[in-house]
């Protein structure tokens, strides 16, 4: 994997992320009326990839504050231009992935993130799904937590996708309840993690995705 170019990523909680979280986290709570069990498995230092669930477009908005430290995440190059909403979304904490490259290029800026110690929002589903299952996931959620050491925060997000389902534009208001699993450690080695021991973790954050899933949607 090639090295990401440096990122400028700060956790400083500046004036215009807190007048934007609290928009967004505000707005949630409205339409939402969001329970969130156990945020104190999101660990508050060190390298964290938290891995929600996928099943709507407001999946993001529920993860990005439901830990007290900051996080970050990724976004296509073509919104930083756009006035205004480029400069908020990179105080909410979006970093750029440019278009042509981006599955290369994800990985070694995601990295980056990791490696400076920052926490990282990672749908390990990669595509919006369906269904109440958790199909076999790619490795690469836990390529990466081998490369930087980072645990892996599995989490359910139940009624999102009633909230906002495939094909809406706007959201509508819907019960949402939200379960952060504990944190599973990276694959380790003594030499390069193989992929073997890869797919084994996936397994392992699969059948821990879907447990904390199925937990969400009994509210």
């Amino acid at each position: 994997m090639a090295e990401a170019q440096p990122l400028e990523l700060s956790e400083r909680r500046t004036f215009t992320y807190r007048v934007c979280a609290a928009l967004v986290s505000g707005l949630s709570r409205l339409l939402f009326r969001p329970t969130v069990i156990g945020a104190e498995n999101i660990p508050l230092e060190g390298p964290v990839l938290i891995a929600p669930i996928h099943r709507s477009n407001v999946d993001f908005a529920l993860t990005l504050f439901i830990s007290k430290r900051k996080v970050f995440f990724m976004a296509k190059d073509s919104i930083f231009h756009v006035p205004l909403l480029g400069p908020l979304i990179t105080h909410l904490g979006a970093f750029p992935i440019h278009r042509g490259s981006a599955d290369r290029e994800s990985m070694a800026r995601s990295a980056a993130v990791l490696r400076q110690g920052h926490a990282l929002v990672l749908f390990p589903e990669g595509t919006r799904q369906e269904g109440r299952g958790v199909a076999p996931l790619h490795d690469g959620a836990m390529f990466l937590a081998a490369r930087t050491g980072a645990k892996v925060v599995p989490v359910g997000i139940g009624g999102s996708d009633r909230a906002m389902p495939k094909g809406a534009k706007l959201p509508r208001p819907a019960k949402i309840t939200i379960v952060v699993g504990a944190p599973i450690d990276p694959p380790s080695s003594e030499g390069r993690v193989s992929r073997t021991a890869l797919t084994a973790k996936s397994e392992e954050l699969r059948v821990a995705l879907e447990k904390v899933y199925l937990e969400s949607l009994r509210d």
